[in-house]
């Protein structure tokens, strides 16, 4: 079969005209799923703490005739995620879809010895907290206020494998910080599926980004994490835009409170 894509089919992930928030969207997975949003018609605010990532990202949806605008917004900073949701209703209307995407690195995990657990700093364990889980609490409660007065809308949050099960390439706060956002997404989805706002999380595995300085970049730690994965790679971050898409989209209006592993298998068990 070739040709465009039937109308039914079409219609099922149609997010244009939809007013979009996607936070840690200056690069890796988080500019990836603004980019594929854009690029099916959504308005997409792509939020950051980089000032230059987020300016340098919006420029380039821009250039492709893509609508786009950015803000720069702090997540561990409760008052800089609330002036992000109400600057987006201000100017666009409204707030159909918040990808709470935001997260950092805790750092090495208890295969090295800098990573054991006597050895974690309660410093980078609070600011880790701050971001990874207060930020994503604190951009689901600013998004649900906005979306319960218009009638519904999604919130996607971004855990991890990670949160799924122990993972000793990484960090304590890490992994403790994505275990608690999935409990987090199931509770609100209970909570706000009377509004009609769905609620879900991408759970992904080993990607290619910026996090922890992007060492993932480096050959040897990415086979550190592939021989984790049963199809034995890590992934690119063009990889989560169907997964983002779909659970953006009409497609998933039956779907609320599950975790979507975006692992190559890693959740499963180990490689055989």
């Amino acid at each position: 079969m070739s040709g465009a894509v039937p109308g039914p089919l079409a219609e099922l992930f149609d997010v244009s005209g939809r007013s979009v928030v996607v936070t840690g969207a200056a690069s890796g997975l988080g500019l990836a799923i603004a980019e594929v949003m854009a690029e099916c018609g959504a308005v997409v605010t792509l939020a950051d703490v980089d000032v230059t990532g987020m300016e340098r990202a919006v420029e380039r949806l821009l250039a492709r005739g893509l609508r786009a605008r950015g803000q720069v917004t702090d997540v561990a900073d409760p008052a800089s995620v609330r002036a992000l949701v109400r600057d987006v209703v201000a100017e666009l209307g409204r707030l159909d879809v918040v990808f709470a995407n935001a997260g950092i690195s805790a750092g090495r995990g208890p295969r090295m010895p800098e990573g054991r657990i006597e050895r974690v700093d309660l410093e980078t364990w609070h600011r880790v907290v701050a971001v990874n889980l207060t930020g994503v609490f604190v951009t689901m409660q600013a998004a649900a206020e906005a979306m319960r007065g218009q009638g519904g809308g999604r919130i996607i949050v971004t855990a991890s494998v990670a949160g799924l099960r122990g993972d000793p390439p990484v960090g304590y706060a890490y992994v403790a910080t994505k275990a608690a956002v999935i409990n987090l997404v199931r509770q609100a989805a209970l909570d706000l599926a009377r509004d009609g706002i769905l609620v879900n999380a991408i759970a992904p595995g080993p990607f290619v980004t910026n996090i922890a300085g992007g060492r993932v970049r480096d050959p040897e730690v990415a086979r550190e994490f592939a021989r984790e994965v049963p199809l034995g790679r890590v992934a690119d971050p063009a990889e989560i835009r169907g997964p983002a898409l779909f659970l953006a989209s009409p497609a998933a209006s039956f779907v609320t409170g599950a975790v979507l592993a975006v692992d190559g298998g890693e959740s499963a068990g180990p490689p055989i």
